[in-house]
């Protein structure tokens, strides 16, 4: 009986070792579900569904979308990060859900970086300051100007605590000193229809979720929070240019696995995005879109896991900081 249970481990051992190669070989034999943690029609959800259309056209299966909102995108985040780690369920997170996510929740039920395996950088969006069509401040300048002199008066719109939306107008509302009225939607298209209906004043989301109003003139763009200019909106000054270079926030989305993936299936969606993101058609979307494409030697698992790294340490302290004085 004992030479039968060695040998019958030893076969166990064997047969595992050589499945890891043909794991990834016959992933995935069935329909894979990309969580998105926010709602329908927001920067996350239209960059996402890019995503899932490079994985189903490179991997050969459908790919379904699947919007689970709420807190800032911790609940579908945590759905995730509880999943089966096998392949059949990944994540579209980005700097919030992945990174900065403690600063907002302190008893946070999953840890963005320990609980996921980074599979690759999608694309980054830099933020946009917009204003309603008939606020006073005509630029950045004035902006501040009226903003310290009226914050109390003054309301503005975030898709819930923890969001990019909230994070990038906590950075600005911080870096000018000033608490005006913080007021929750649940997610980025009702945050924008009211402004335009003049419930709120401001709003800070990446360029894609406000660029075709701010095209077609129906709110105004003061400010870009990056350093360097948008190419399809070049005439909104910078952030640094104007004097303000605390207002820095170039919003980051990447693809996750739960944490105990196989790394050749990690290392194969990693290939599938990095071909995807090569492909002439995604770029056209996705820099018509706003976004900064992802040069090659920032793809991948290592450059995602450490861009969540160095943006945790960089913005947490600053977060929780002024999370605390917005809501104390």
């Amino acid at each position: 009986m004992t030479r039968y249970w060695v040998g019958a481990a030893v076969l166990l051992m064997a047969s595992g070792l050589s499945g890891a190669p043909t794991l990834a070989q016959d992933y995935p034999t069935r329909t894979i579900t990309m969580i998105v943690p926010f709602a329908v029609g927001g920067p996350a959800d239209i960059t996402g569904r890019i995503v899932a259309d490079i994985f189903s056209r490179r991997l050969g299966r459908s790919v379904v979308v699947e919007n689970i909102n709420g807190a800032g995108g911790t609940i579908g985040a945590l759905r995730a990060a509880r999943a089966n780690a096998d392949g059949y369920t990944i994540l579209f997170g980005h700097m919030s859900t992945n990174a900065l996510a403690p600063a907002f929740y302190p008893n946070l039920n999953y840890d963005p970086q320990k609980d996921f395996e980074p599979i690759g950088l999608a694309a980054e969006y830099p933020e946009l300051l917009v204003v309603r069509k008939d606020f006073p401040a005509r630029n950045f300048s004035e902006f501040v100007t009226y903003a310290k002199a009226n914050a109390n008066r003054l309301n503005v719109g975030h898709a819930g605590v923890g969001s990019i939306s909230y994070i990038g107008c906590l950075l600005l509302n911080s870096a000018i000193g000033i608490k005006p009225t913080l007021v929750p939607f649940t997610g980025t298209a009702p945050v924008l229809n009211a402004m335009l209906s003049g419930e709120i004043d401001y709003e800070c989301d990446p360029v894609l979720g406000t660029l075709s109003q701010v095209q077609a003139g129906v709110v105004r763009a003061l400010a870009i929070a990056a350093k360097k200019r948008s190419p399809i909106l070049p005439d909104v000054p910078t952030s640094y240019e104007q004097g303000l270079p605390e207002f820095d926030c170039a919003v980051m989305y990447g693809v996750f696995a739960p944490a105990g993936t196989p790394k050749p299936i990690v290392e194969k969606l990693a290939a599938s995005l990095n071909e995807g993101l090569d492909e002439e058609q995604v770029r056209k979307r996705l820099v018509g879109l706003g976004a900064d494409m992802i040069e090659p030697n920032r793809r991948g698992p290592k450059p995602l896991a450490d861009l969540v790294k160095s943006e945790a340490a960089r913005l947490i302290p600053i977060i929780s900081a002024a999370n605390r004085s917005a809501n104390p």
